[in-house]
């Protein structure tokens, strides 16, 4: 068994030795995404294992080893760690988790230290938490982000959005039922291959294979009957996770809605273009500044080339992240950037102007960040495009999930009635030229 070795702050670290041995934990949010990465993370020797685990019994345990004021998605996570940990499935003296640290201002950052308090609560104190992070924030012998890793992660993301975004455009008009599924479990596993054998992540093999997945996607039979066309937007984990949001995309579906959820790259563009913005203003390293500028260079460059090959397919697309950012331009401040900031305003605009008006915002209940970005700006969201109909709901353990699918419900009822205006006229006029002929 591996030493355990510890920092000057007394951290455990992960060390090489335990790179041999150890299973690594992922929490689970975005499914197509994290699957791609995860295989990534096999690809370079890490032994990993996404969490599936559901029900309410992880937000239980959550709440057993986790302040009850902590954020939902860091009760939810750290719940789902120490639920897999005591459920005796995993040999706890060579298990790791690793969770992302964005380095932002949101308390997403310190989820880190309340999980390795909460380990010390549970008595699993020997577990090691590796930090996921692009700012040097912790650093573990065992664990390196190396550039083509980083470069095959941000391939995943790109193949996620694509696969994400055609997947929902199909599913809900396909003839035959589970088509969509079908090809994304396809496509996850012929990029795996592709990653694996060390390709698939330049920018002309990127390219190449957002076309093969959009043409294999418009090869899928569909009936376009006129649907009510829904958008989630929120704070990252209870937009994405089906844990976090009771399953949000499945029930509207069940109400027979198209559904789109905005794609992660435009979240990592954010994020990359707020660490620039910092830096001109407060000052900082021009090597980190430079980095992040070729980072996120490349990154506009993959949705550039996500845009291009899914709208030559006849598939809506995203609006690009310069468009965008363009459409808060004196609705909210560009420093509005805690949590989602102005980007959870800005998709809110983008999904209405692109024909998702009909808008479910996943919050956690009293993150300030969202409750500012959503909840408050949805009455000028409204002003500027006054086709929004968008319901904020609250997520939390002490939410009834019936509560939150009625109140879902009413915001559907809404958009119903006004697909029904829109398609009345075409049908009098189909039903007046049936009568002439």
């Amino acid at each position: 068994m591996a030493e355990l070795v510890y920092d000057k702050t007394g951290r455990l670290i992960f060390t090489k030795e335990m790179k041999k041995e150890y299973l690594i934990l992922l929490p689970q949010m975005a499914p197509i995404h994290f699957n791609l990465i995860r295989n990534v993370f096999t690809n370079y020797g890490y032994k990993t294992e996404l969490l599936e685990t559901d029900g309410p019994e992880i937000a239980q345990v959550g709440l057993k080893y986790v302040h009850n004021d902590t954020c939902y998605p860091a009760l939810l996570v750290i719940g789902q760690f120490i639920h897999a940990l005591q459920s005796g499935k995993y040999d706890v003296n060579k298990t790791a988790l690793m969770i992302t640290q964005t380095g932002g201002g949101c308390r997403a950052s310190n989820y880190i230290h309340l999980l390795r308090k909460a380990l010390v609560k549970a008595g699993f104190s020997q577990v090691p938490v590796i930090s996921l992070n692009l700012s040097g924030l912790e650093k573990n012998s065992g664990f390196s982000f190396t550039l083509p890793m980083i470069r095959k992660t941000v391939a995943g993301l790109v193949y996620g959005d694509m696969l994400m975004l055609l997947k929902n455009q199909t599913k809900a008009y396909e003839i035959k039922k589970g088509e969509s599924e079908k090809l994304v479990k396809i496509w996850v596993n012929k990029l795996t291959d592709i990653l694996n054998k060390g390709d698939g992540y330049t920018v002309k093999q990127i390219e190449k294979n957002l076309e093969d997945i959009a043409k294999d996607f418009s090869n899928i039979k569909l009936n376009r009957v006129p649907k009510v066309k829904a958008g989630i937007v929120g704070e990252i984990y209870v937009k994405y996770a089906k844990l976090g949001n009771n399953n949000l995309e499945a029930f509207l579906e069940e109400q027979n809605c198209e559904v789109c959820v905005p794609g992660i790259m435009s979240f990592a563009l954010f994020k990359i273009d707020n660490r620039l913005e910092d830096i001109k203003l407060y000052g900082g390293s021009k090597i980190k500044y430079k980095v992040a500028e070729i980072l996120f260079d490349y990154v506009l460059k993959m949705e550039n080339i996500l845009i291009e090959k899914a709208s030559a397919y006849g598939f809506n697309t995203p609006s690009g992240y310069y468009k965008l950012k363009s459409l808060v331009k004196d609705v909210i401040g560009y420093g509005n950037k805690m949590g989602e900031g102005w980007l959870l305003t800005a998709e809110m605009l983008e999904l209405t102007e692109t024909g998702y008006e009909n808008i479910v915002c996943a919050q956690p209940f009293g993150c300030l960040p969202n409750h500012i970005c959503a909840k408050g700006m949805m009455r000028k969201i409204k002003e500027v495009d006054n086709r929004a109909n968008i319901v904020a709901i609250d997520y939390d353990p002490g939410a009834v999930k019936v509560n939150q699918e009625n109140r879902i419900k009413l915001m559907l009822a809404v958009a119903k009635e006004n697909l029904a205006k829109k398609t009345e006229p075409s049908q009098i006029k189909q039903k007046e030229l049936v009568h002439k002929d």
